[in-house]
């Protein structure tokens, strides 16, 4: 806890750097921005320059929740027919055809123009010095590295960069890399420009070139941020906040919508009841935002129609209290997977919701040749069906799972936090705060209760640490369940709750991870 700002990030480092920032005069979006390029350096298979960014932002003087996406897009030779002519059904995992142009890099010169205060030269300077003089491994990052060895071997440039004496860098030993902080320097000195524009950018496009893809130099000069109206909707009382499609946060807000029409006890998180509505409201949510879901520039997304009373009337009639869905469906329209997410606030009472991912652990497992910029793979996502929103084409952003959220309460910022973690980020938001709305909790006890997570039609994975009897009535009422130890696969959380009375951050990070919670 504390009044005069916090962080939460998922490595000690980053949280640390965001706190060097506010204590030197930075604001929360100096903060964002420094933790986010510091886990570039000490979390690199989950995130950095070469994937995508989304952020909220309260800005506590206007009284007003920002959205940025700074997703990046599809090559413009990314064709239907392209991936058709080379005899392709789905679009690859790894390599560089998923490979969409990396956002993140404008979208942390754009959250630092429009609201920070010390510059990006000076708030990229911690993840710099860690990049130069190094940093020690922490575990569970250890851990993720080392199970990317055989993807990294894979790219003679990511296996030099990242595997250093040919393997993963093992717990506590020093990693640098010096390439990635030339990079770091060129977008401190140069803004965007430094990495859509010159050296970095050619080297891009000649890594394409080398391993078959569809990089021109057009296509990241070309891209752009994109200043967007977050979405949201009332739950309870709170108004809840997500980036618009082509971000998947909508999912939480259509379950956070069925949810309303039931009411929950305090002590009743572990009942089976409350779990089963919660279980099929989230079903339904994920269901129809995989069948409604693409970048709406290029296809029309019904988002005032997915989150209206009567879509969620609709949905909710679905759902029998003794028995779950077999099989989900989209719902008819009414006629009117690694990534890092981190939080921060500042003594003026602004917040910044931040994510950055490159998808996958290391994304498409290749590095540009010079960069040390693993690139992300974001595009896996997009379809091959021309009948689907979210058919892939030329300039195109794809379904994207990472998402931010922010919450109010009236005017007055309430909760900023996120879940990262694929398709599991909606199902987190949704559990999270029903943790603290519904049944009382703080923000670390938000964050340690046991998950569940949706993974595909009836069924659900979920932790170990629930009554025996629960599982056994969740069983019964059809819910094909998974039990599982706690692990990175149910998400990674932070959260900053503003508390109502005395206006302290109240912060909580996630114990599935490596993460961090600091204050001042």
């Amino acid at each position: 806890m504390g009044f005069g700002g916090a962080v939460a990030t998922s490595q000690p480092l980053a949280a640390q750097a965001g706190l060097r920032v506010l204590l030197q005069g930075g604001n929360a979006a100096d903060a964002a921005v420094a933790a986010a390029a510091t886990l570039n350096v000490v979390e690199p298979m989950s995130t950095g320059m070469g994937g995508d960014a989304f952020v909220l932002i309260y800005w506590a003087k206007d009284r007003r929740v920002y959205a940025l996406n700074a997703s990046g897009r599809a090559p413009y030779a990314a064709t239907l027919d392209e991936f058709q002519r080379r005899g392709l059904r789905e679009i690859p995992l790894r390599g560089m055809l998923p490979v969409t142009v990396p956002g993140a890099p404008a979208g942390w010169a754009d959250t630092i123009a429009r609201f920070g205060k010390l510059g990006l030269d000076r708030v990229l300077q911690p993840a710099i010095e860690y990049a130069e003089r190094g940093f020690p491994v922490s575990p569970l990052i250890a851990n993720g590295w080392r199970a990317s060895e055989g993807l990294l071997r894979e790219n003679p440039e990511a296996a030099r960069v990242y595997m250093p004496g040919g393997r993963a860098p093992r717990v506590g030993e020093r990693f640098t890399s010096p390439d990635l902080a030339r990079t770091l320097r060129l977008l401190a000195e140069h803004g965007p420009d430094g990495f859509y524009k010159g050296p970095v950018a050619e080297a891009i496009v000649r890594t394409s070139e080398k391993y078959g893809g569809l990089f021109t130099m057009q296509d990241l000069a070309d891209h752009t941020s994109t200043w967007v109206e977050p979405i949201h909707t009332d739950y309870r009382g709170y108004q809840v906040y997500e980036c618009p499609p082509n971000g998947q946060g909508i999912a939480a807000l259509m379950a956070l919508n069925i949810l309303n029409g039931y009411e929950f006890a305090r002590d009743s998180f572990a009942s089976p009841e409350t779990l089963h509505y919660k279980m099929e409201a989230i079903k339904l949510g994920m269901t129809d935002a995989a069948r409604y879901v693409a970048d709406p520039e290029l296809a029309d997304v019904p988002v005032d129609e997915l989150l209206s009373p009567a879509f969620a009337r609709q949905r909710r009639a679905l759902i029998d209290p003794q028995r779950a869905i077999q099989h989900p469906q989209p719902g008819t329209l009414p006629t009117n997977p690694d990534t890092v997410y981190l939080c921060a606030a500042d003594s003026e009472g602004n917040a910044v919701s931040f994510i950055n991912s490159l998808y996958m652990g290391f994304g498409s497992g290749i590095v540009a040749e010079g960069t040390g910029v693993a690139l992300q793979n974001r595009g896996n996502l997009f379809v091959l069906d021309p009948d689907h929103p979210n058919c892939i084409a030329p300039h195109k952003r794809p379904y994207h799972t990472i998402i931010p959220c922010m919450v109010t309460q009236g005017e007055q910022l309430f909760l900023c936090f996120g879940v990262m973690g694929g398709f599991m980020q909606p199902q987190g938001h949704m559990q999270v705060l029903s943790n603290i709305v519904d049944h009382g909790m703080d923000s670390q006890q938000a964050l340690d209760a046991p998950r569940f997570r949706f993974d595909g039609e009836n069924r659900f994975a979920i932790e170990r640490a629930l009554p025996q009897e629960t599982y056994d009535a969740l069983a019964a009422r059809g819910h094909a369940l998974t039990i599982q130890d706690a692990n990175g696969s149910f998400g990674g959380g932070q959260v900053i709750l503003r508390d109502p009375a005395s206006g302290a951050w109240v912060v909580g990070s996630e114990p599935r991870n490596d993460g961090c919670a600091v204050a001042f």
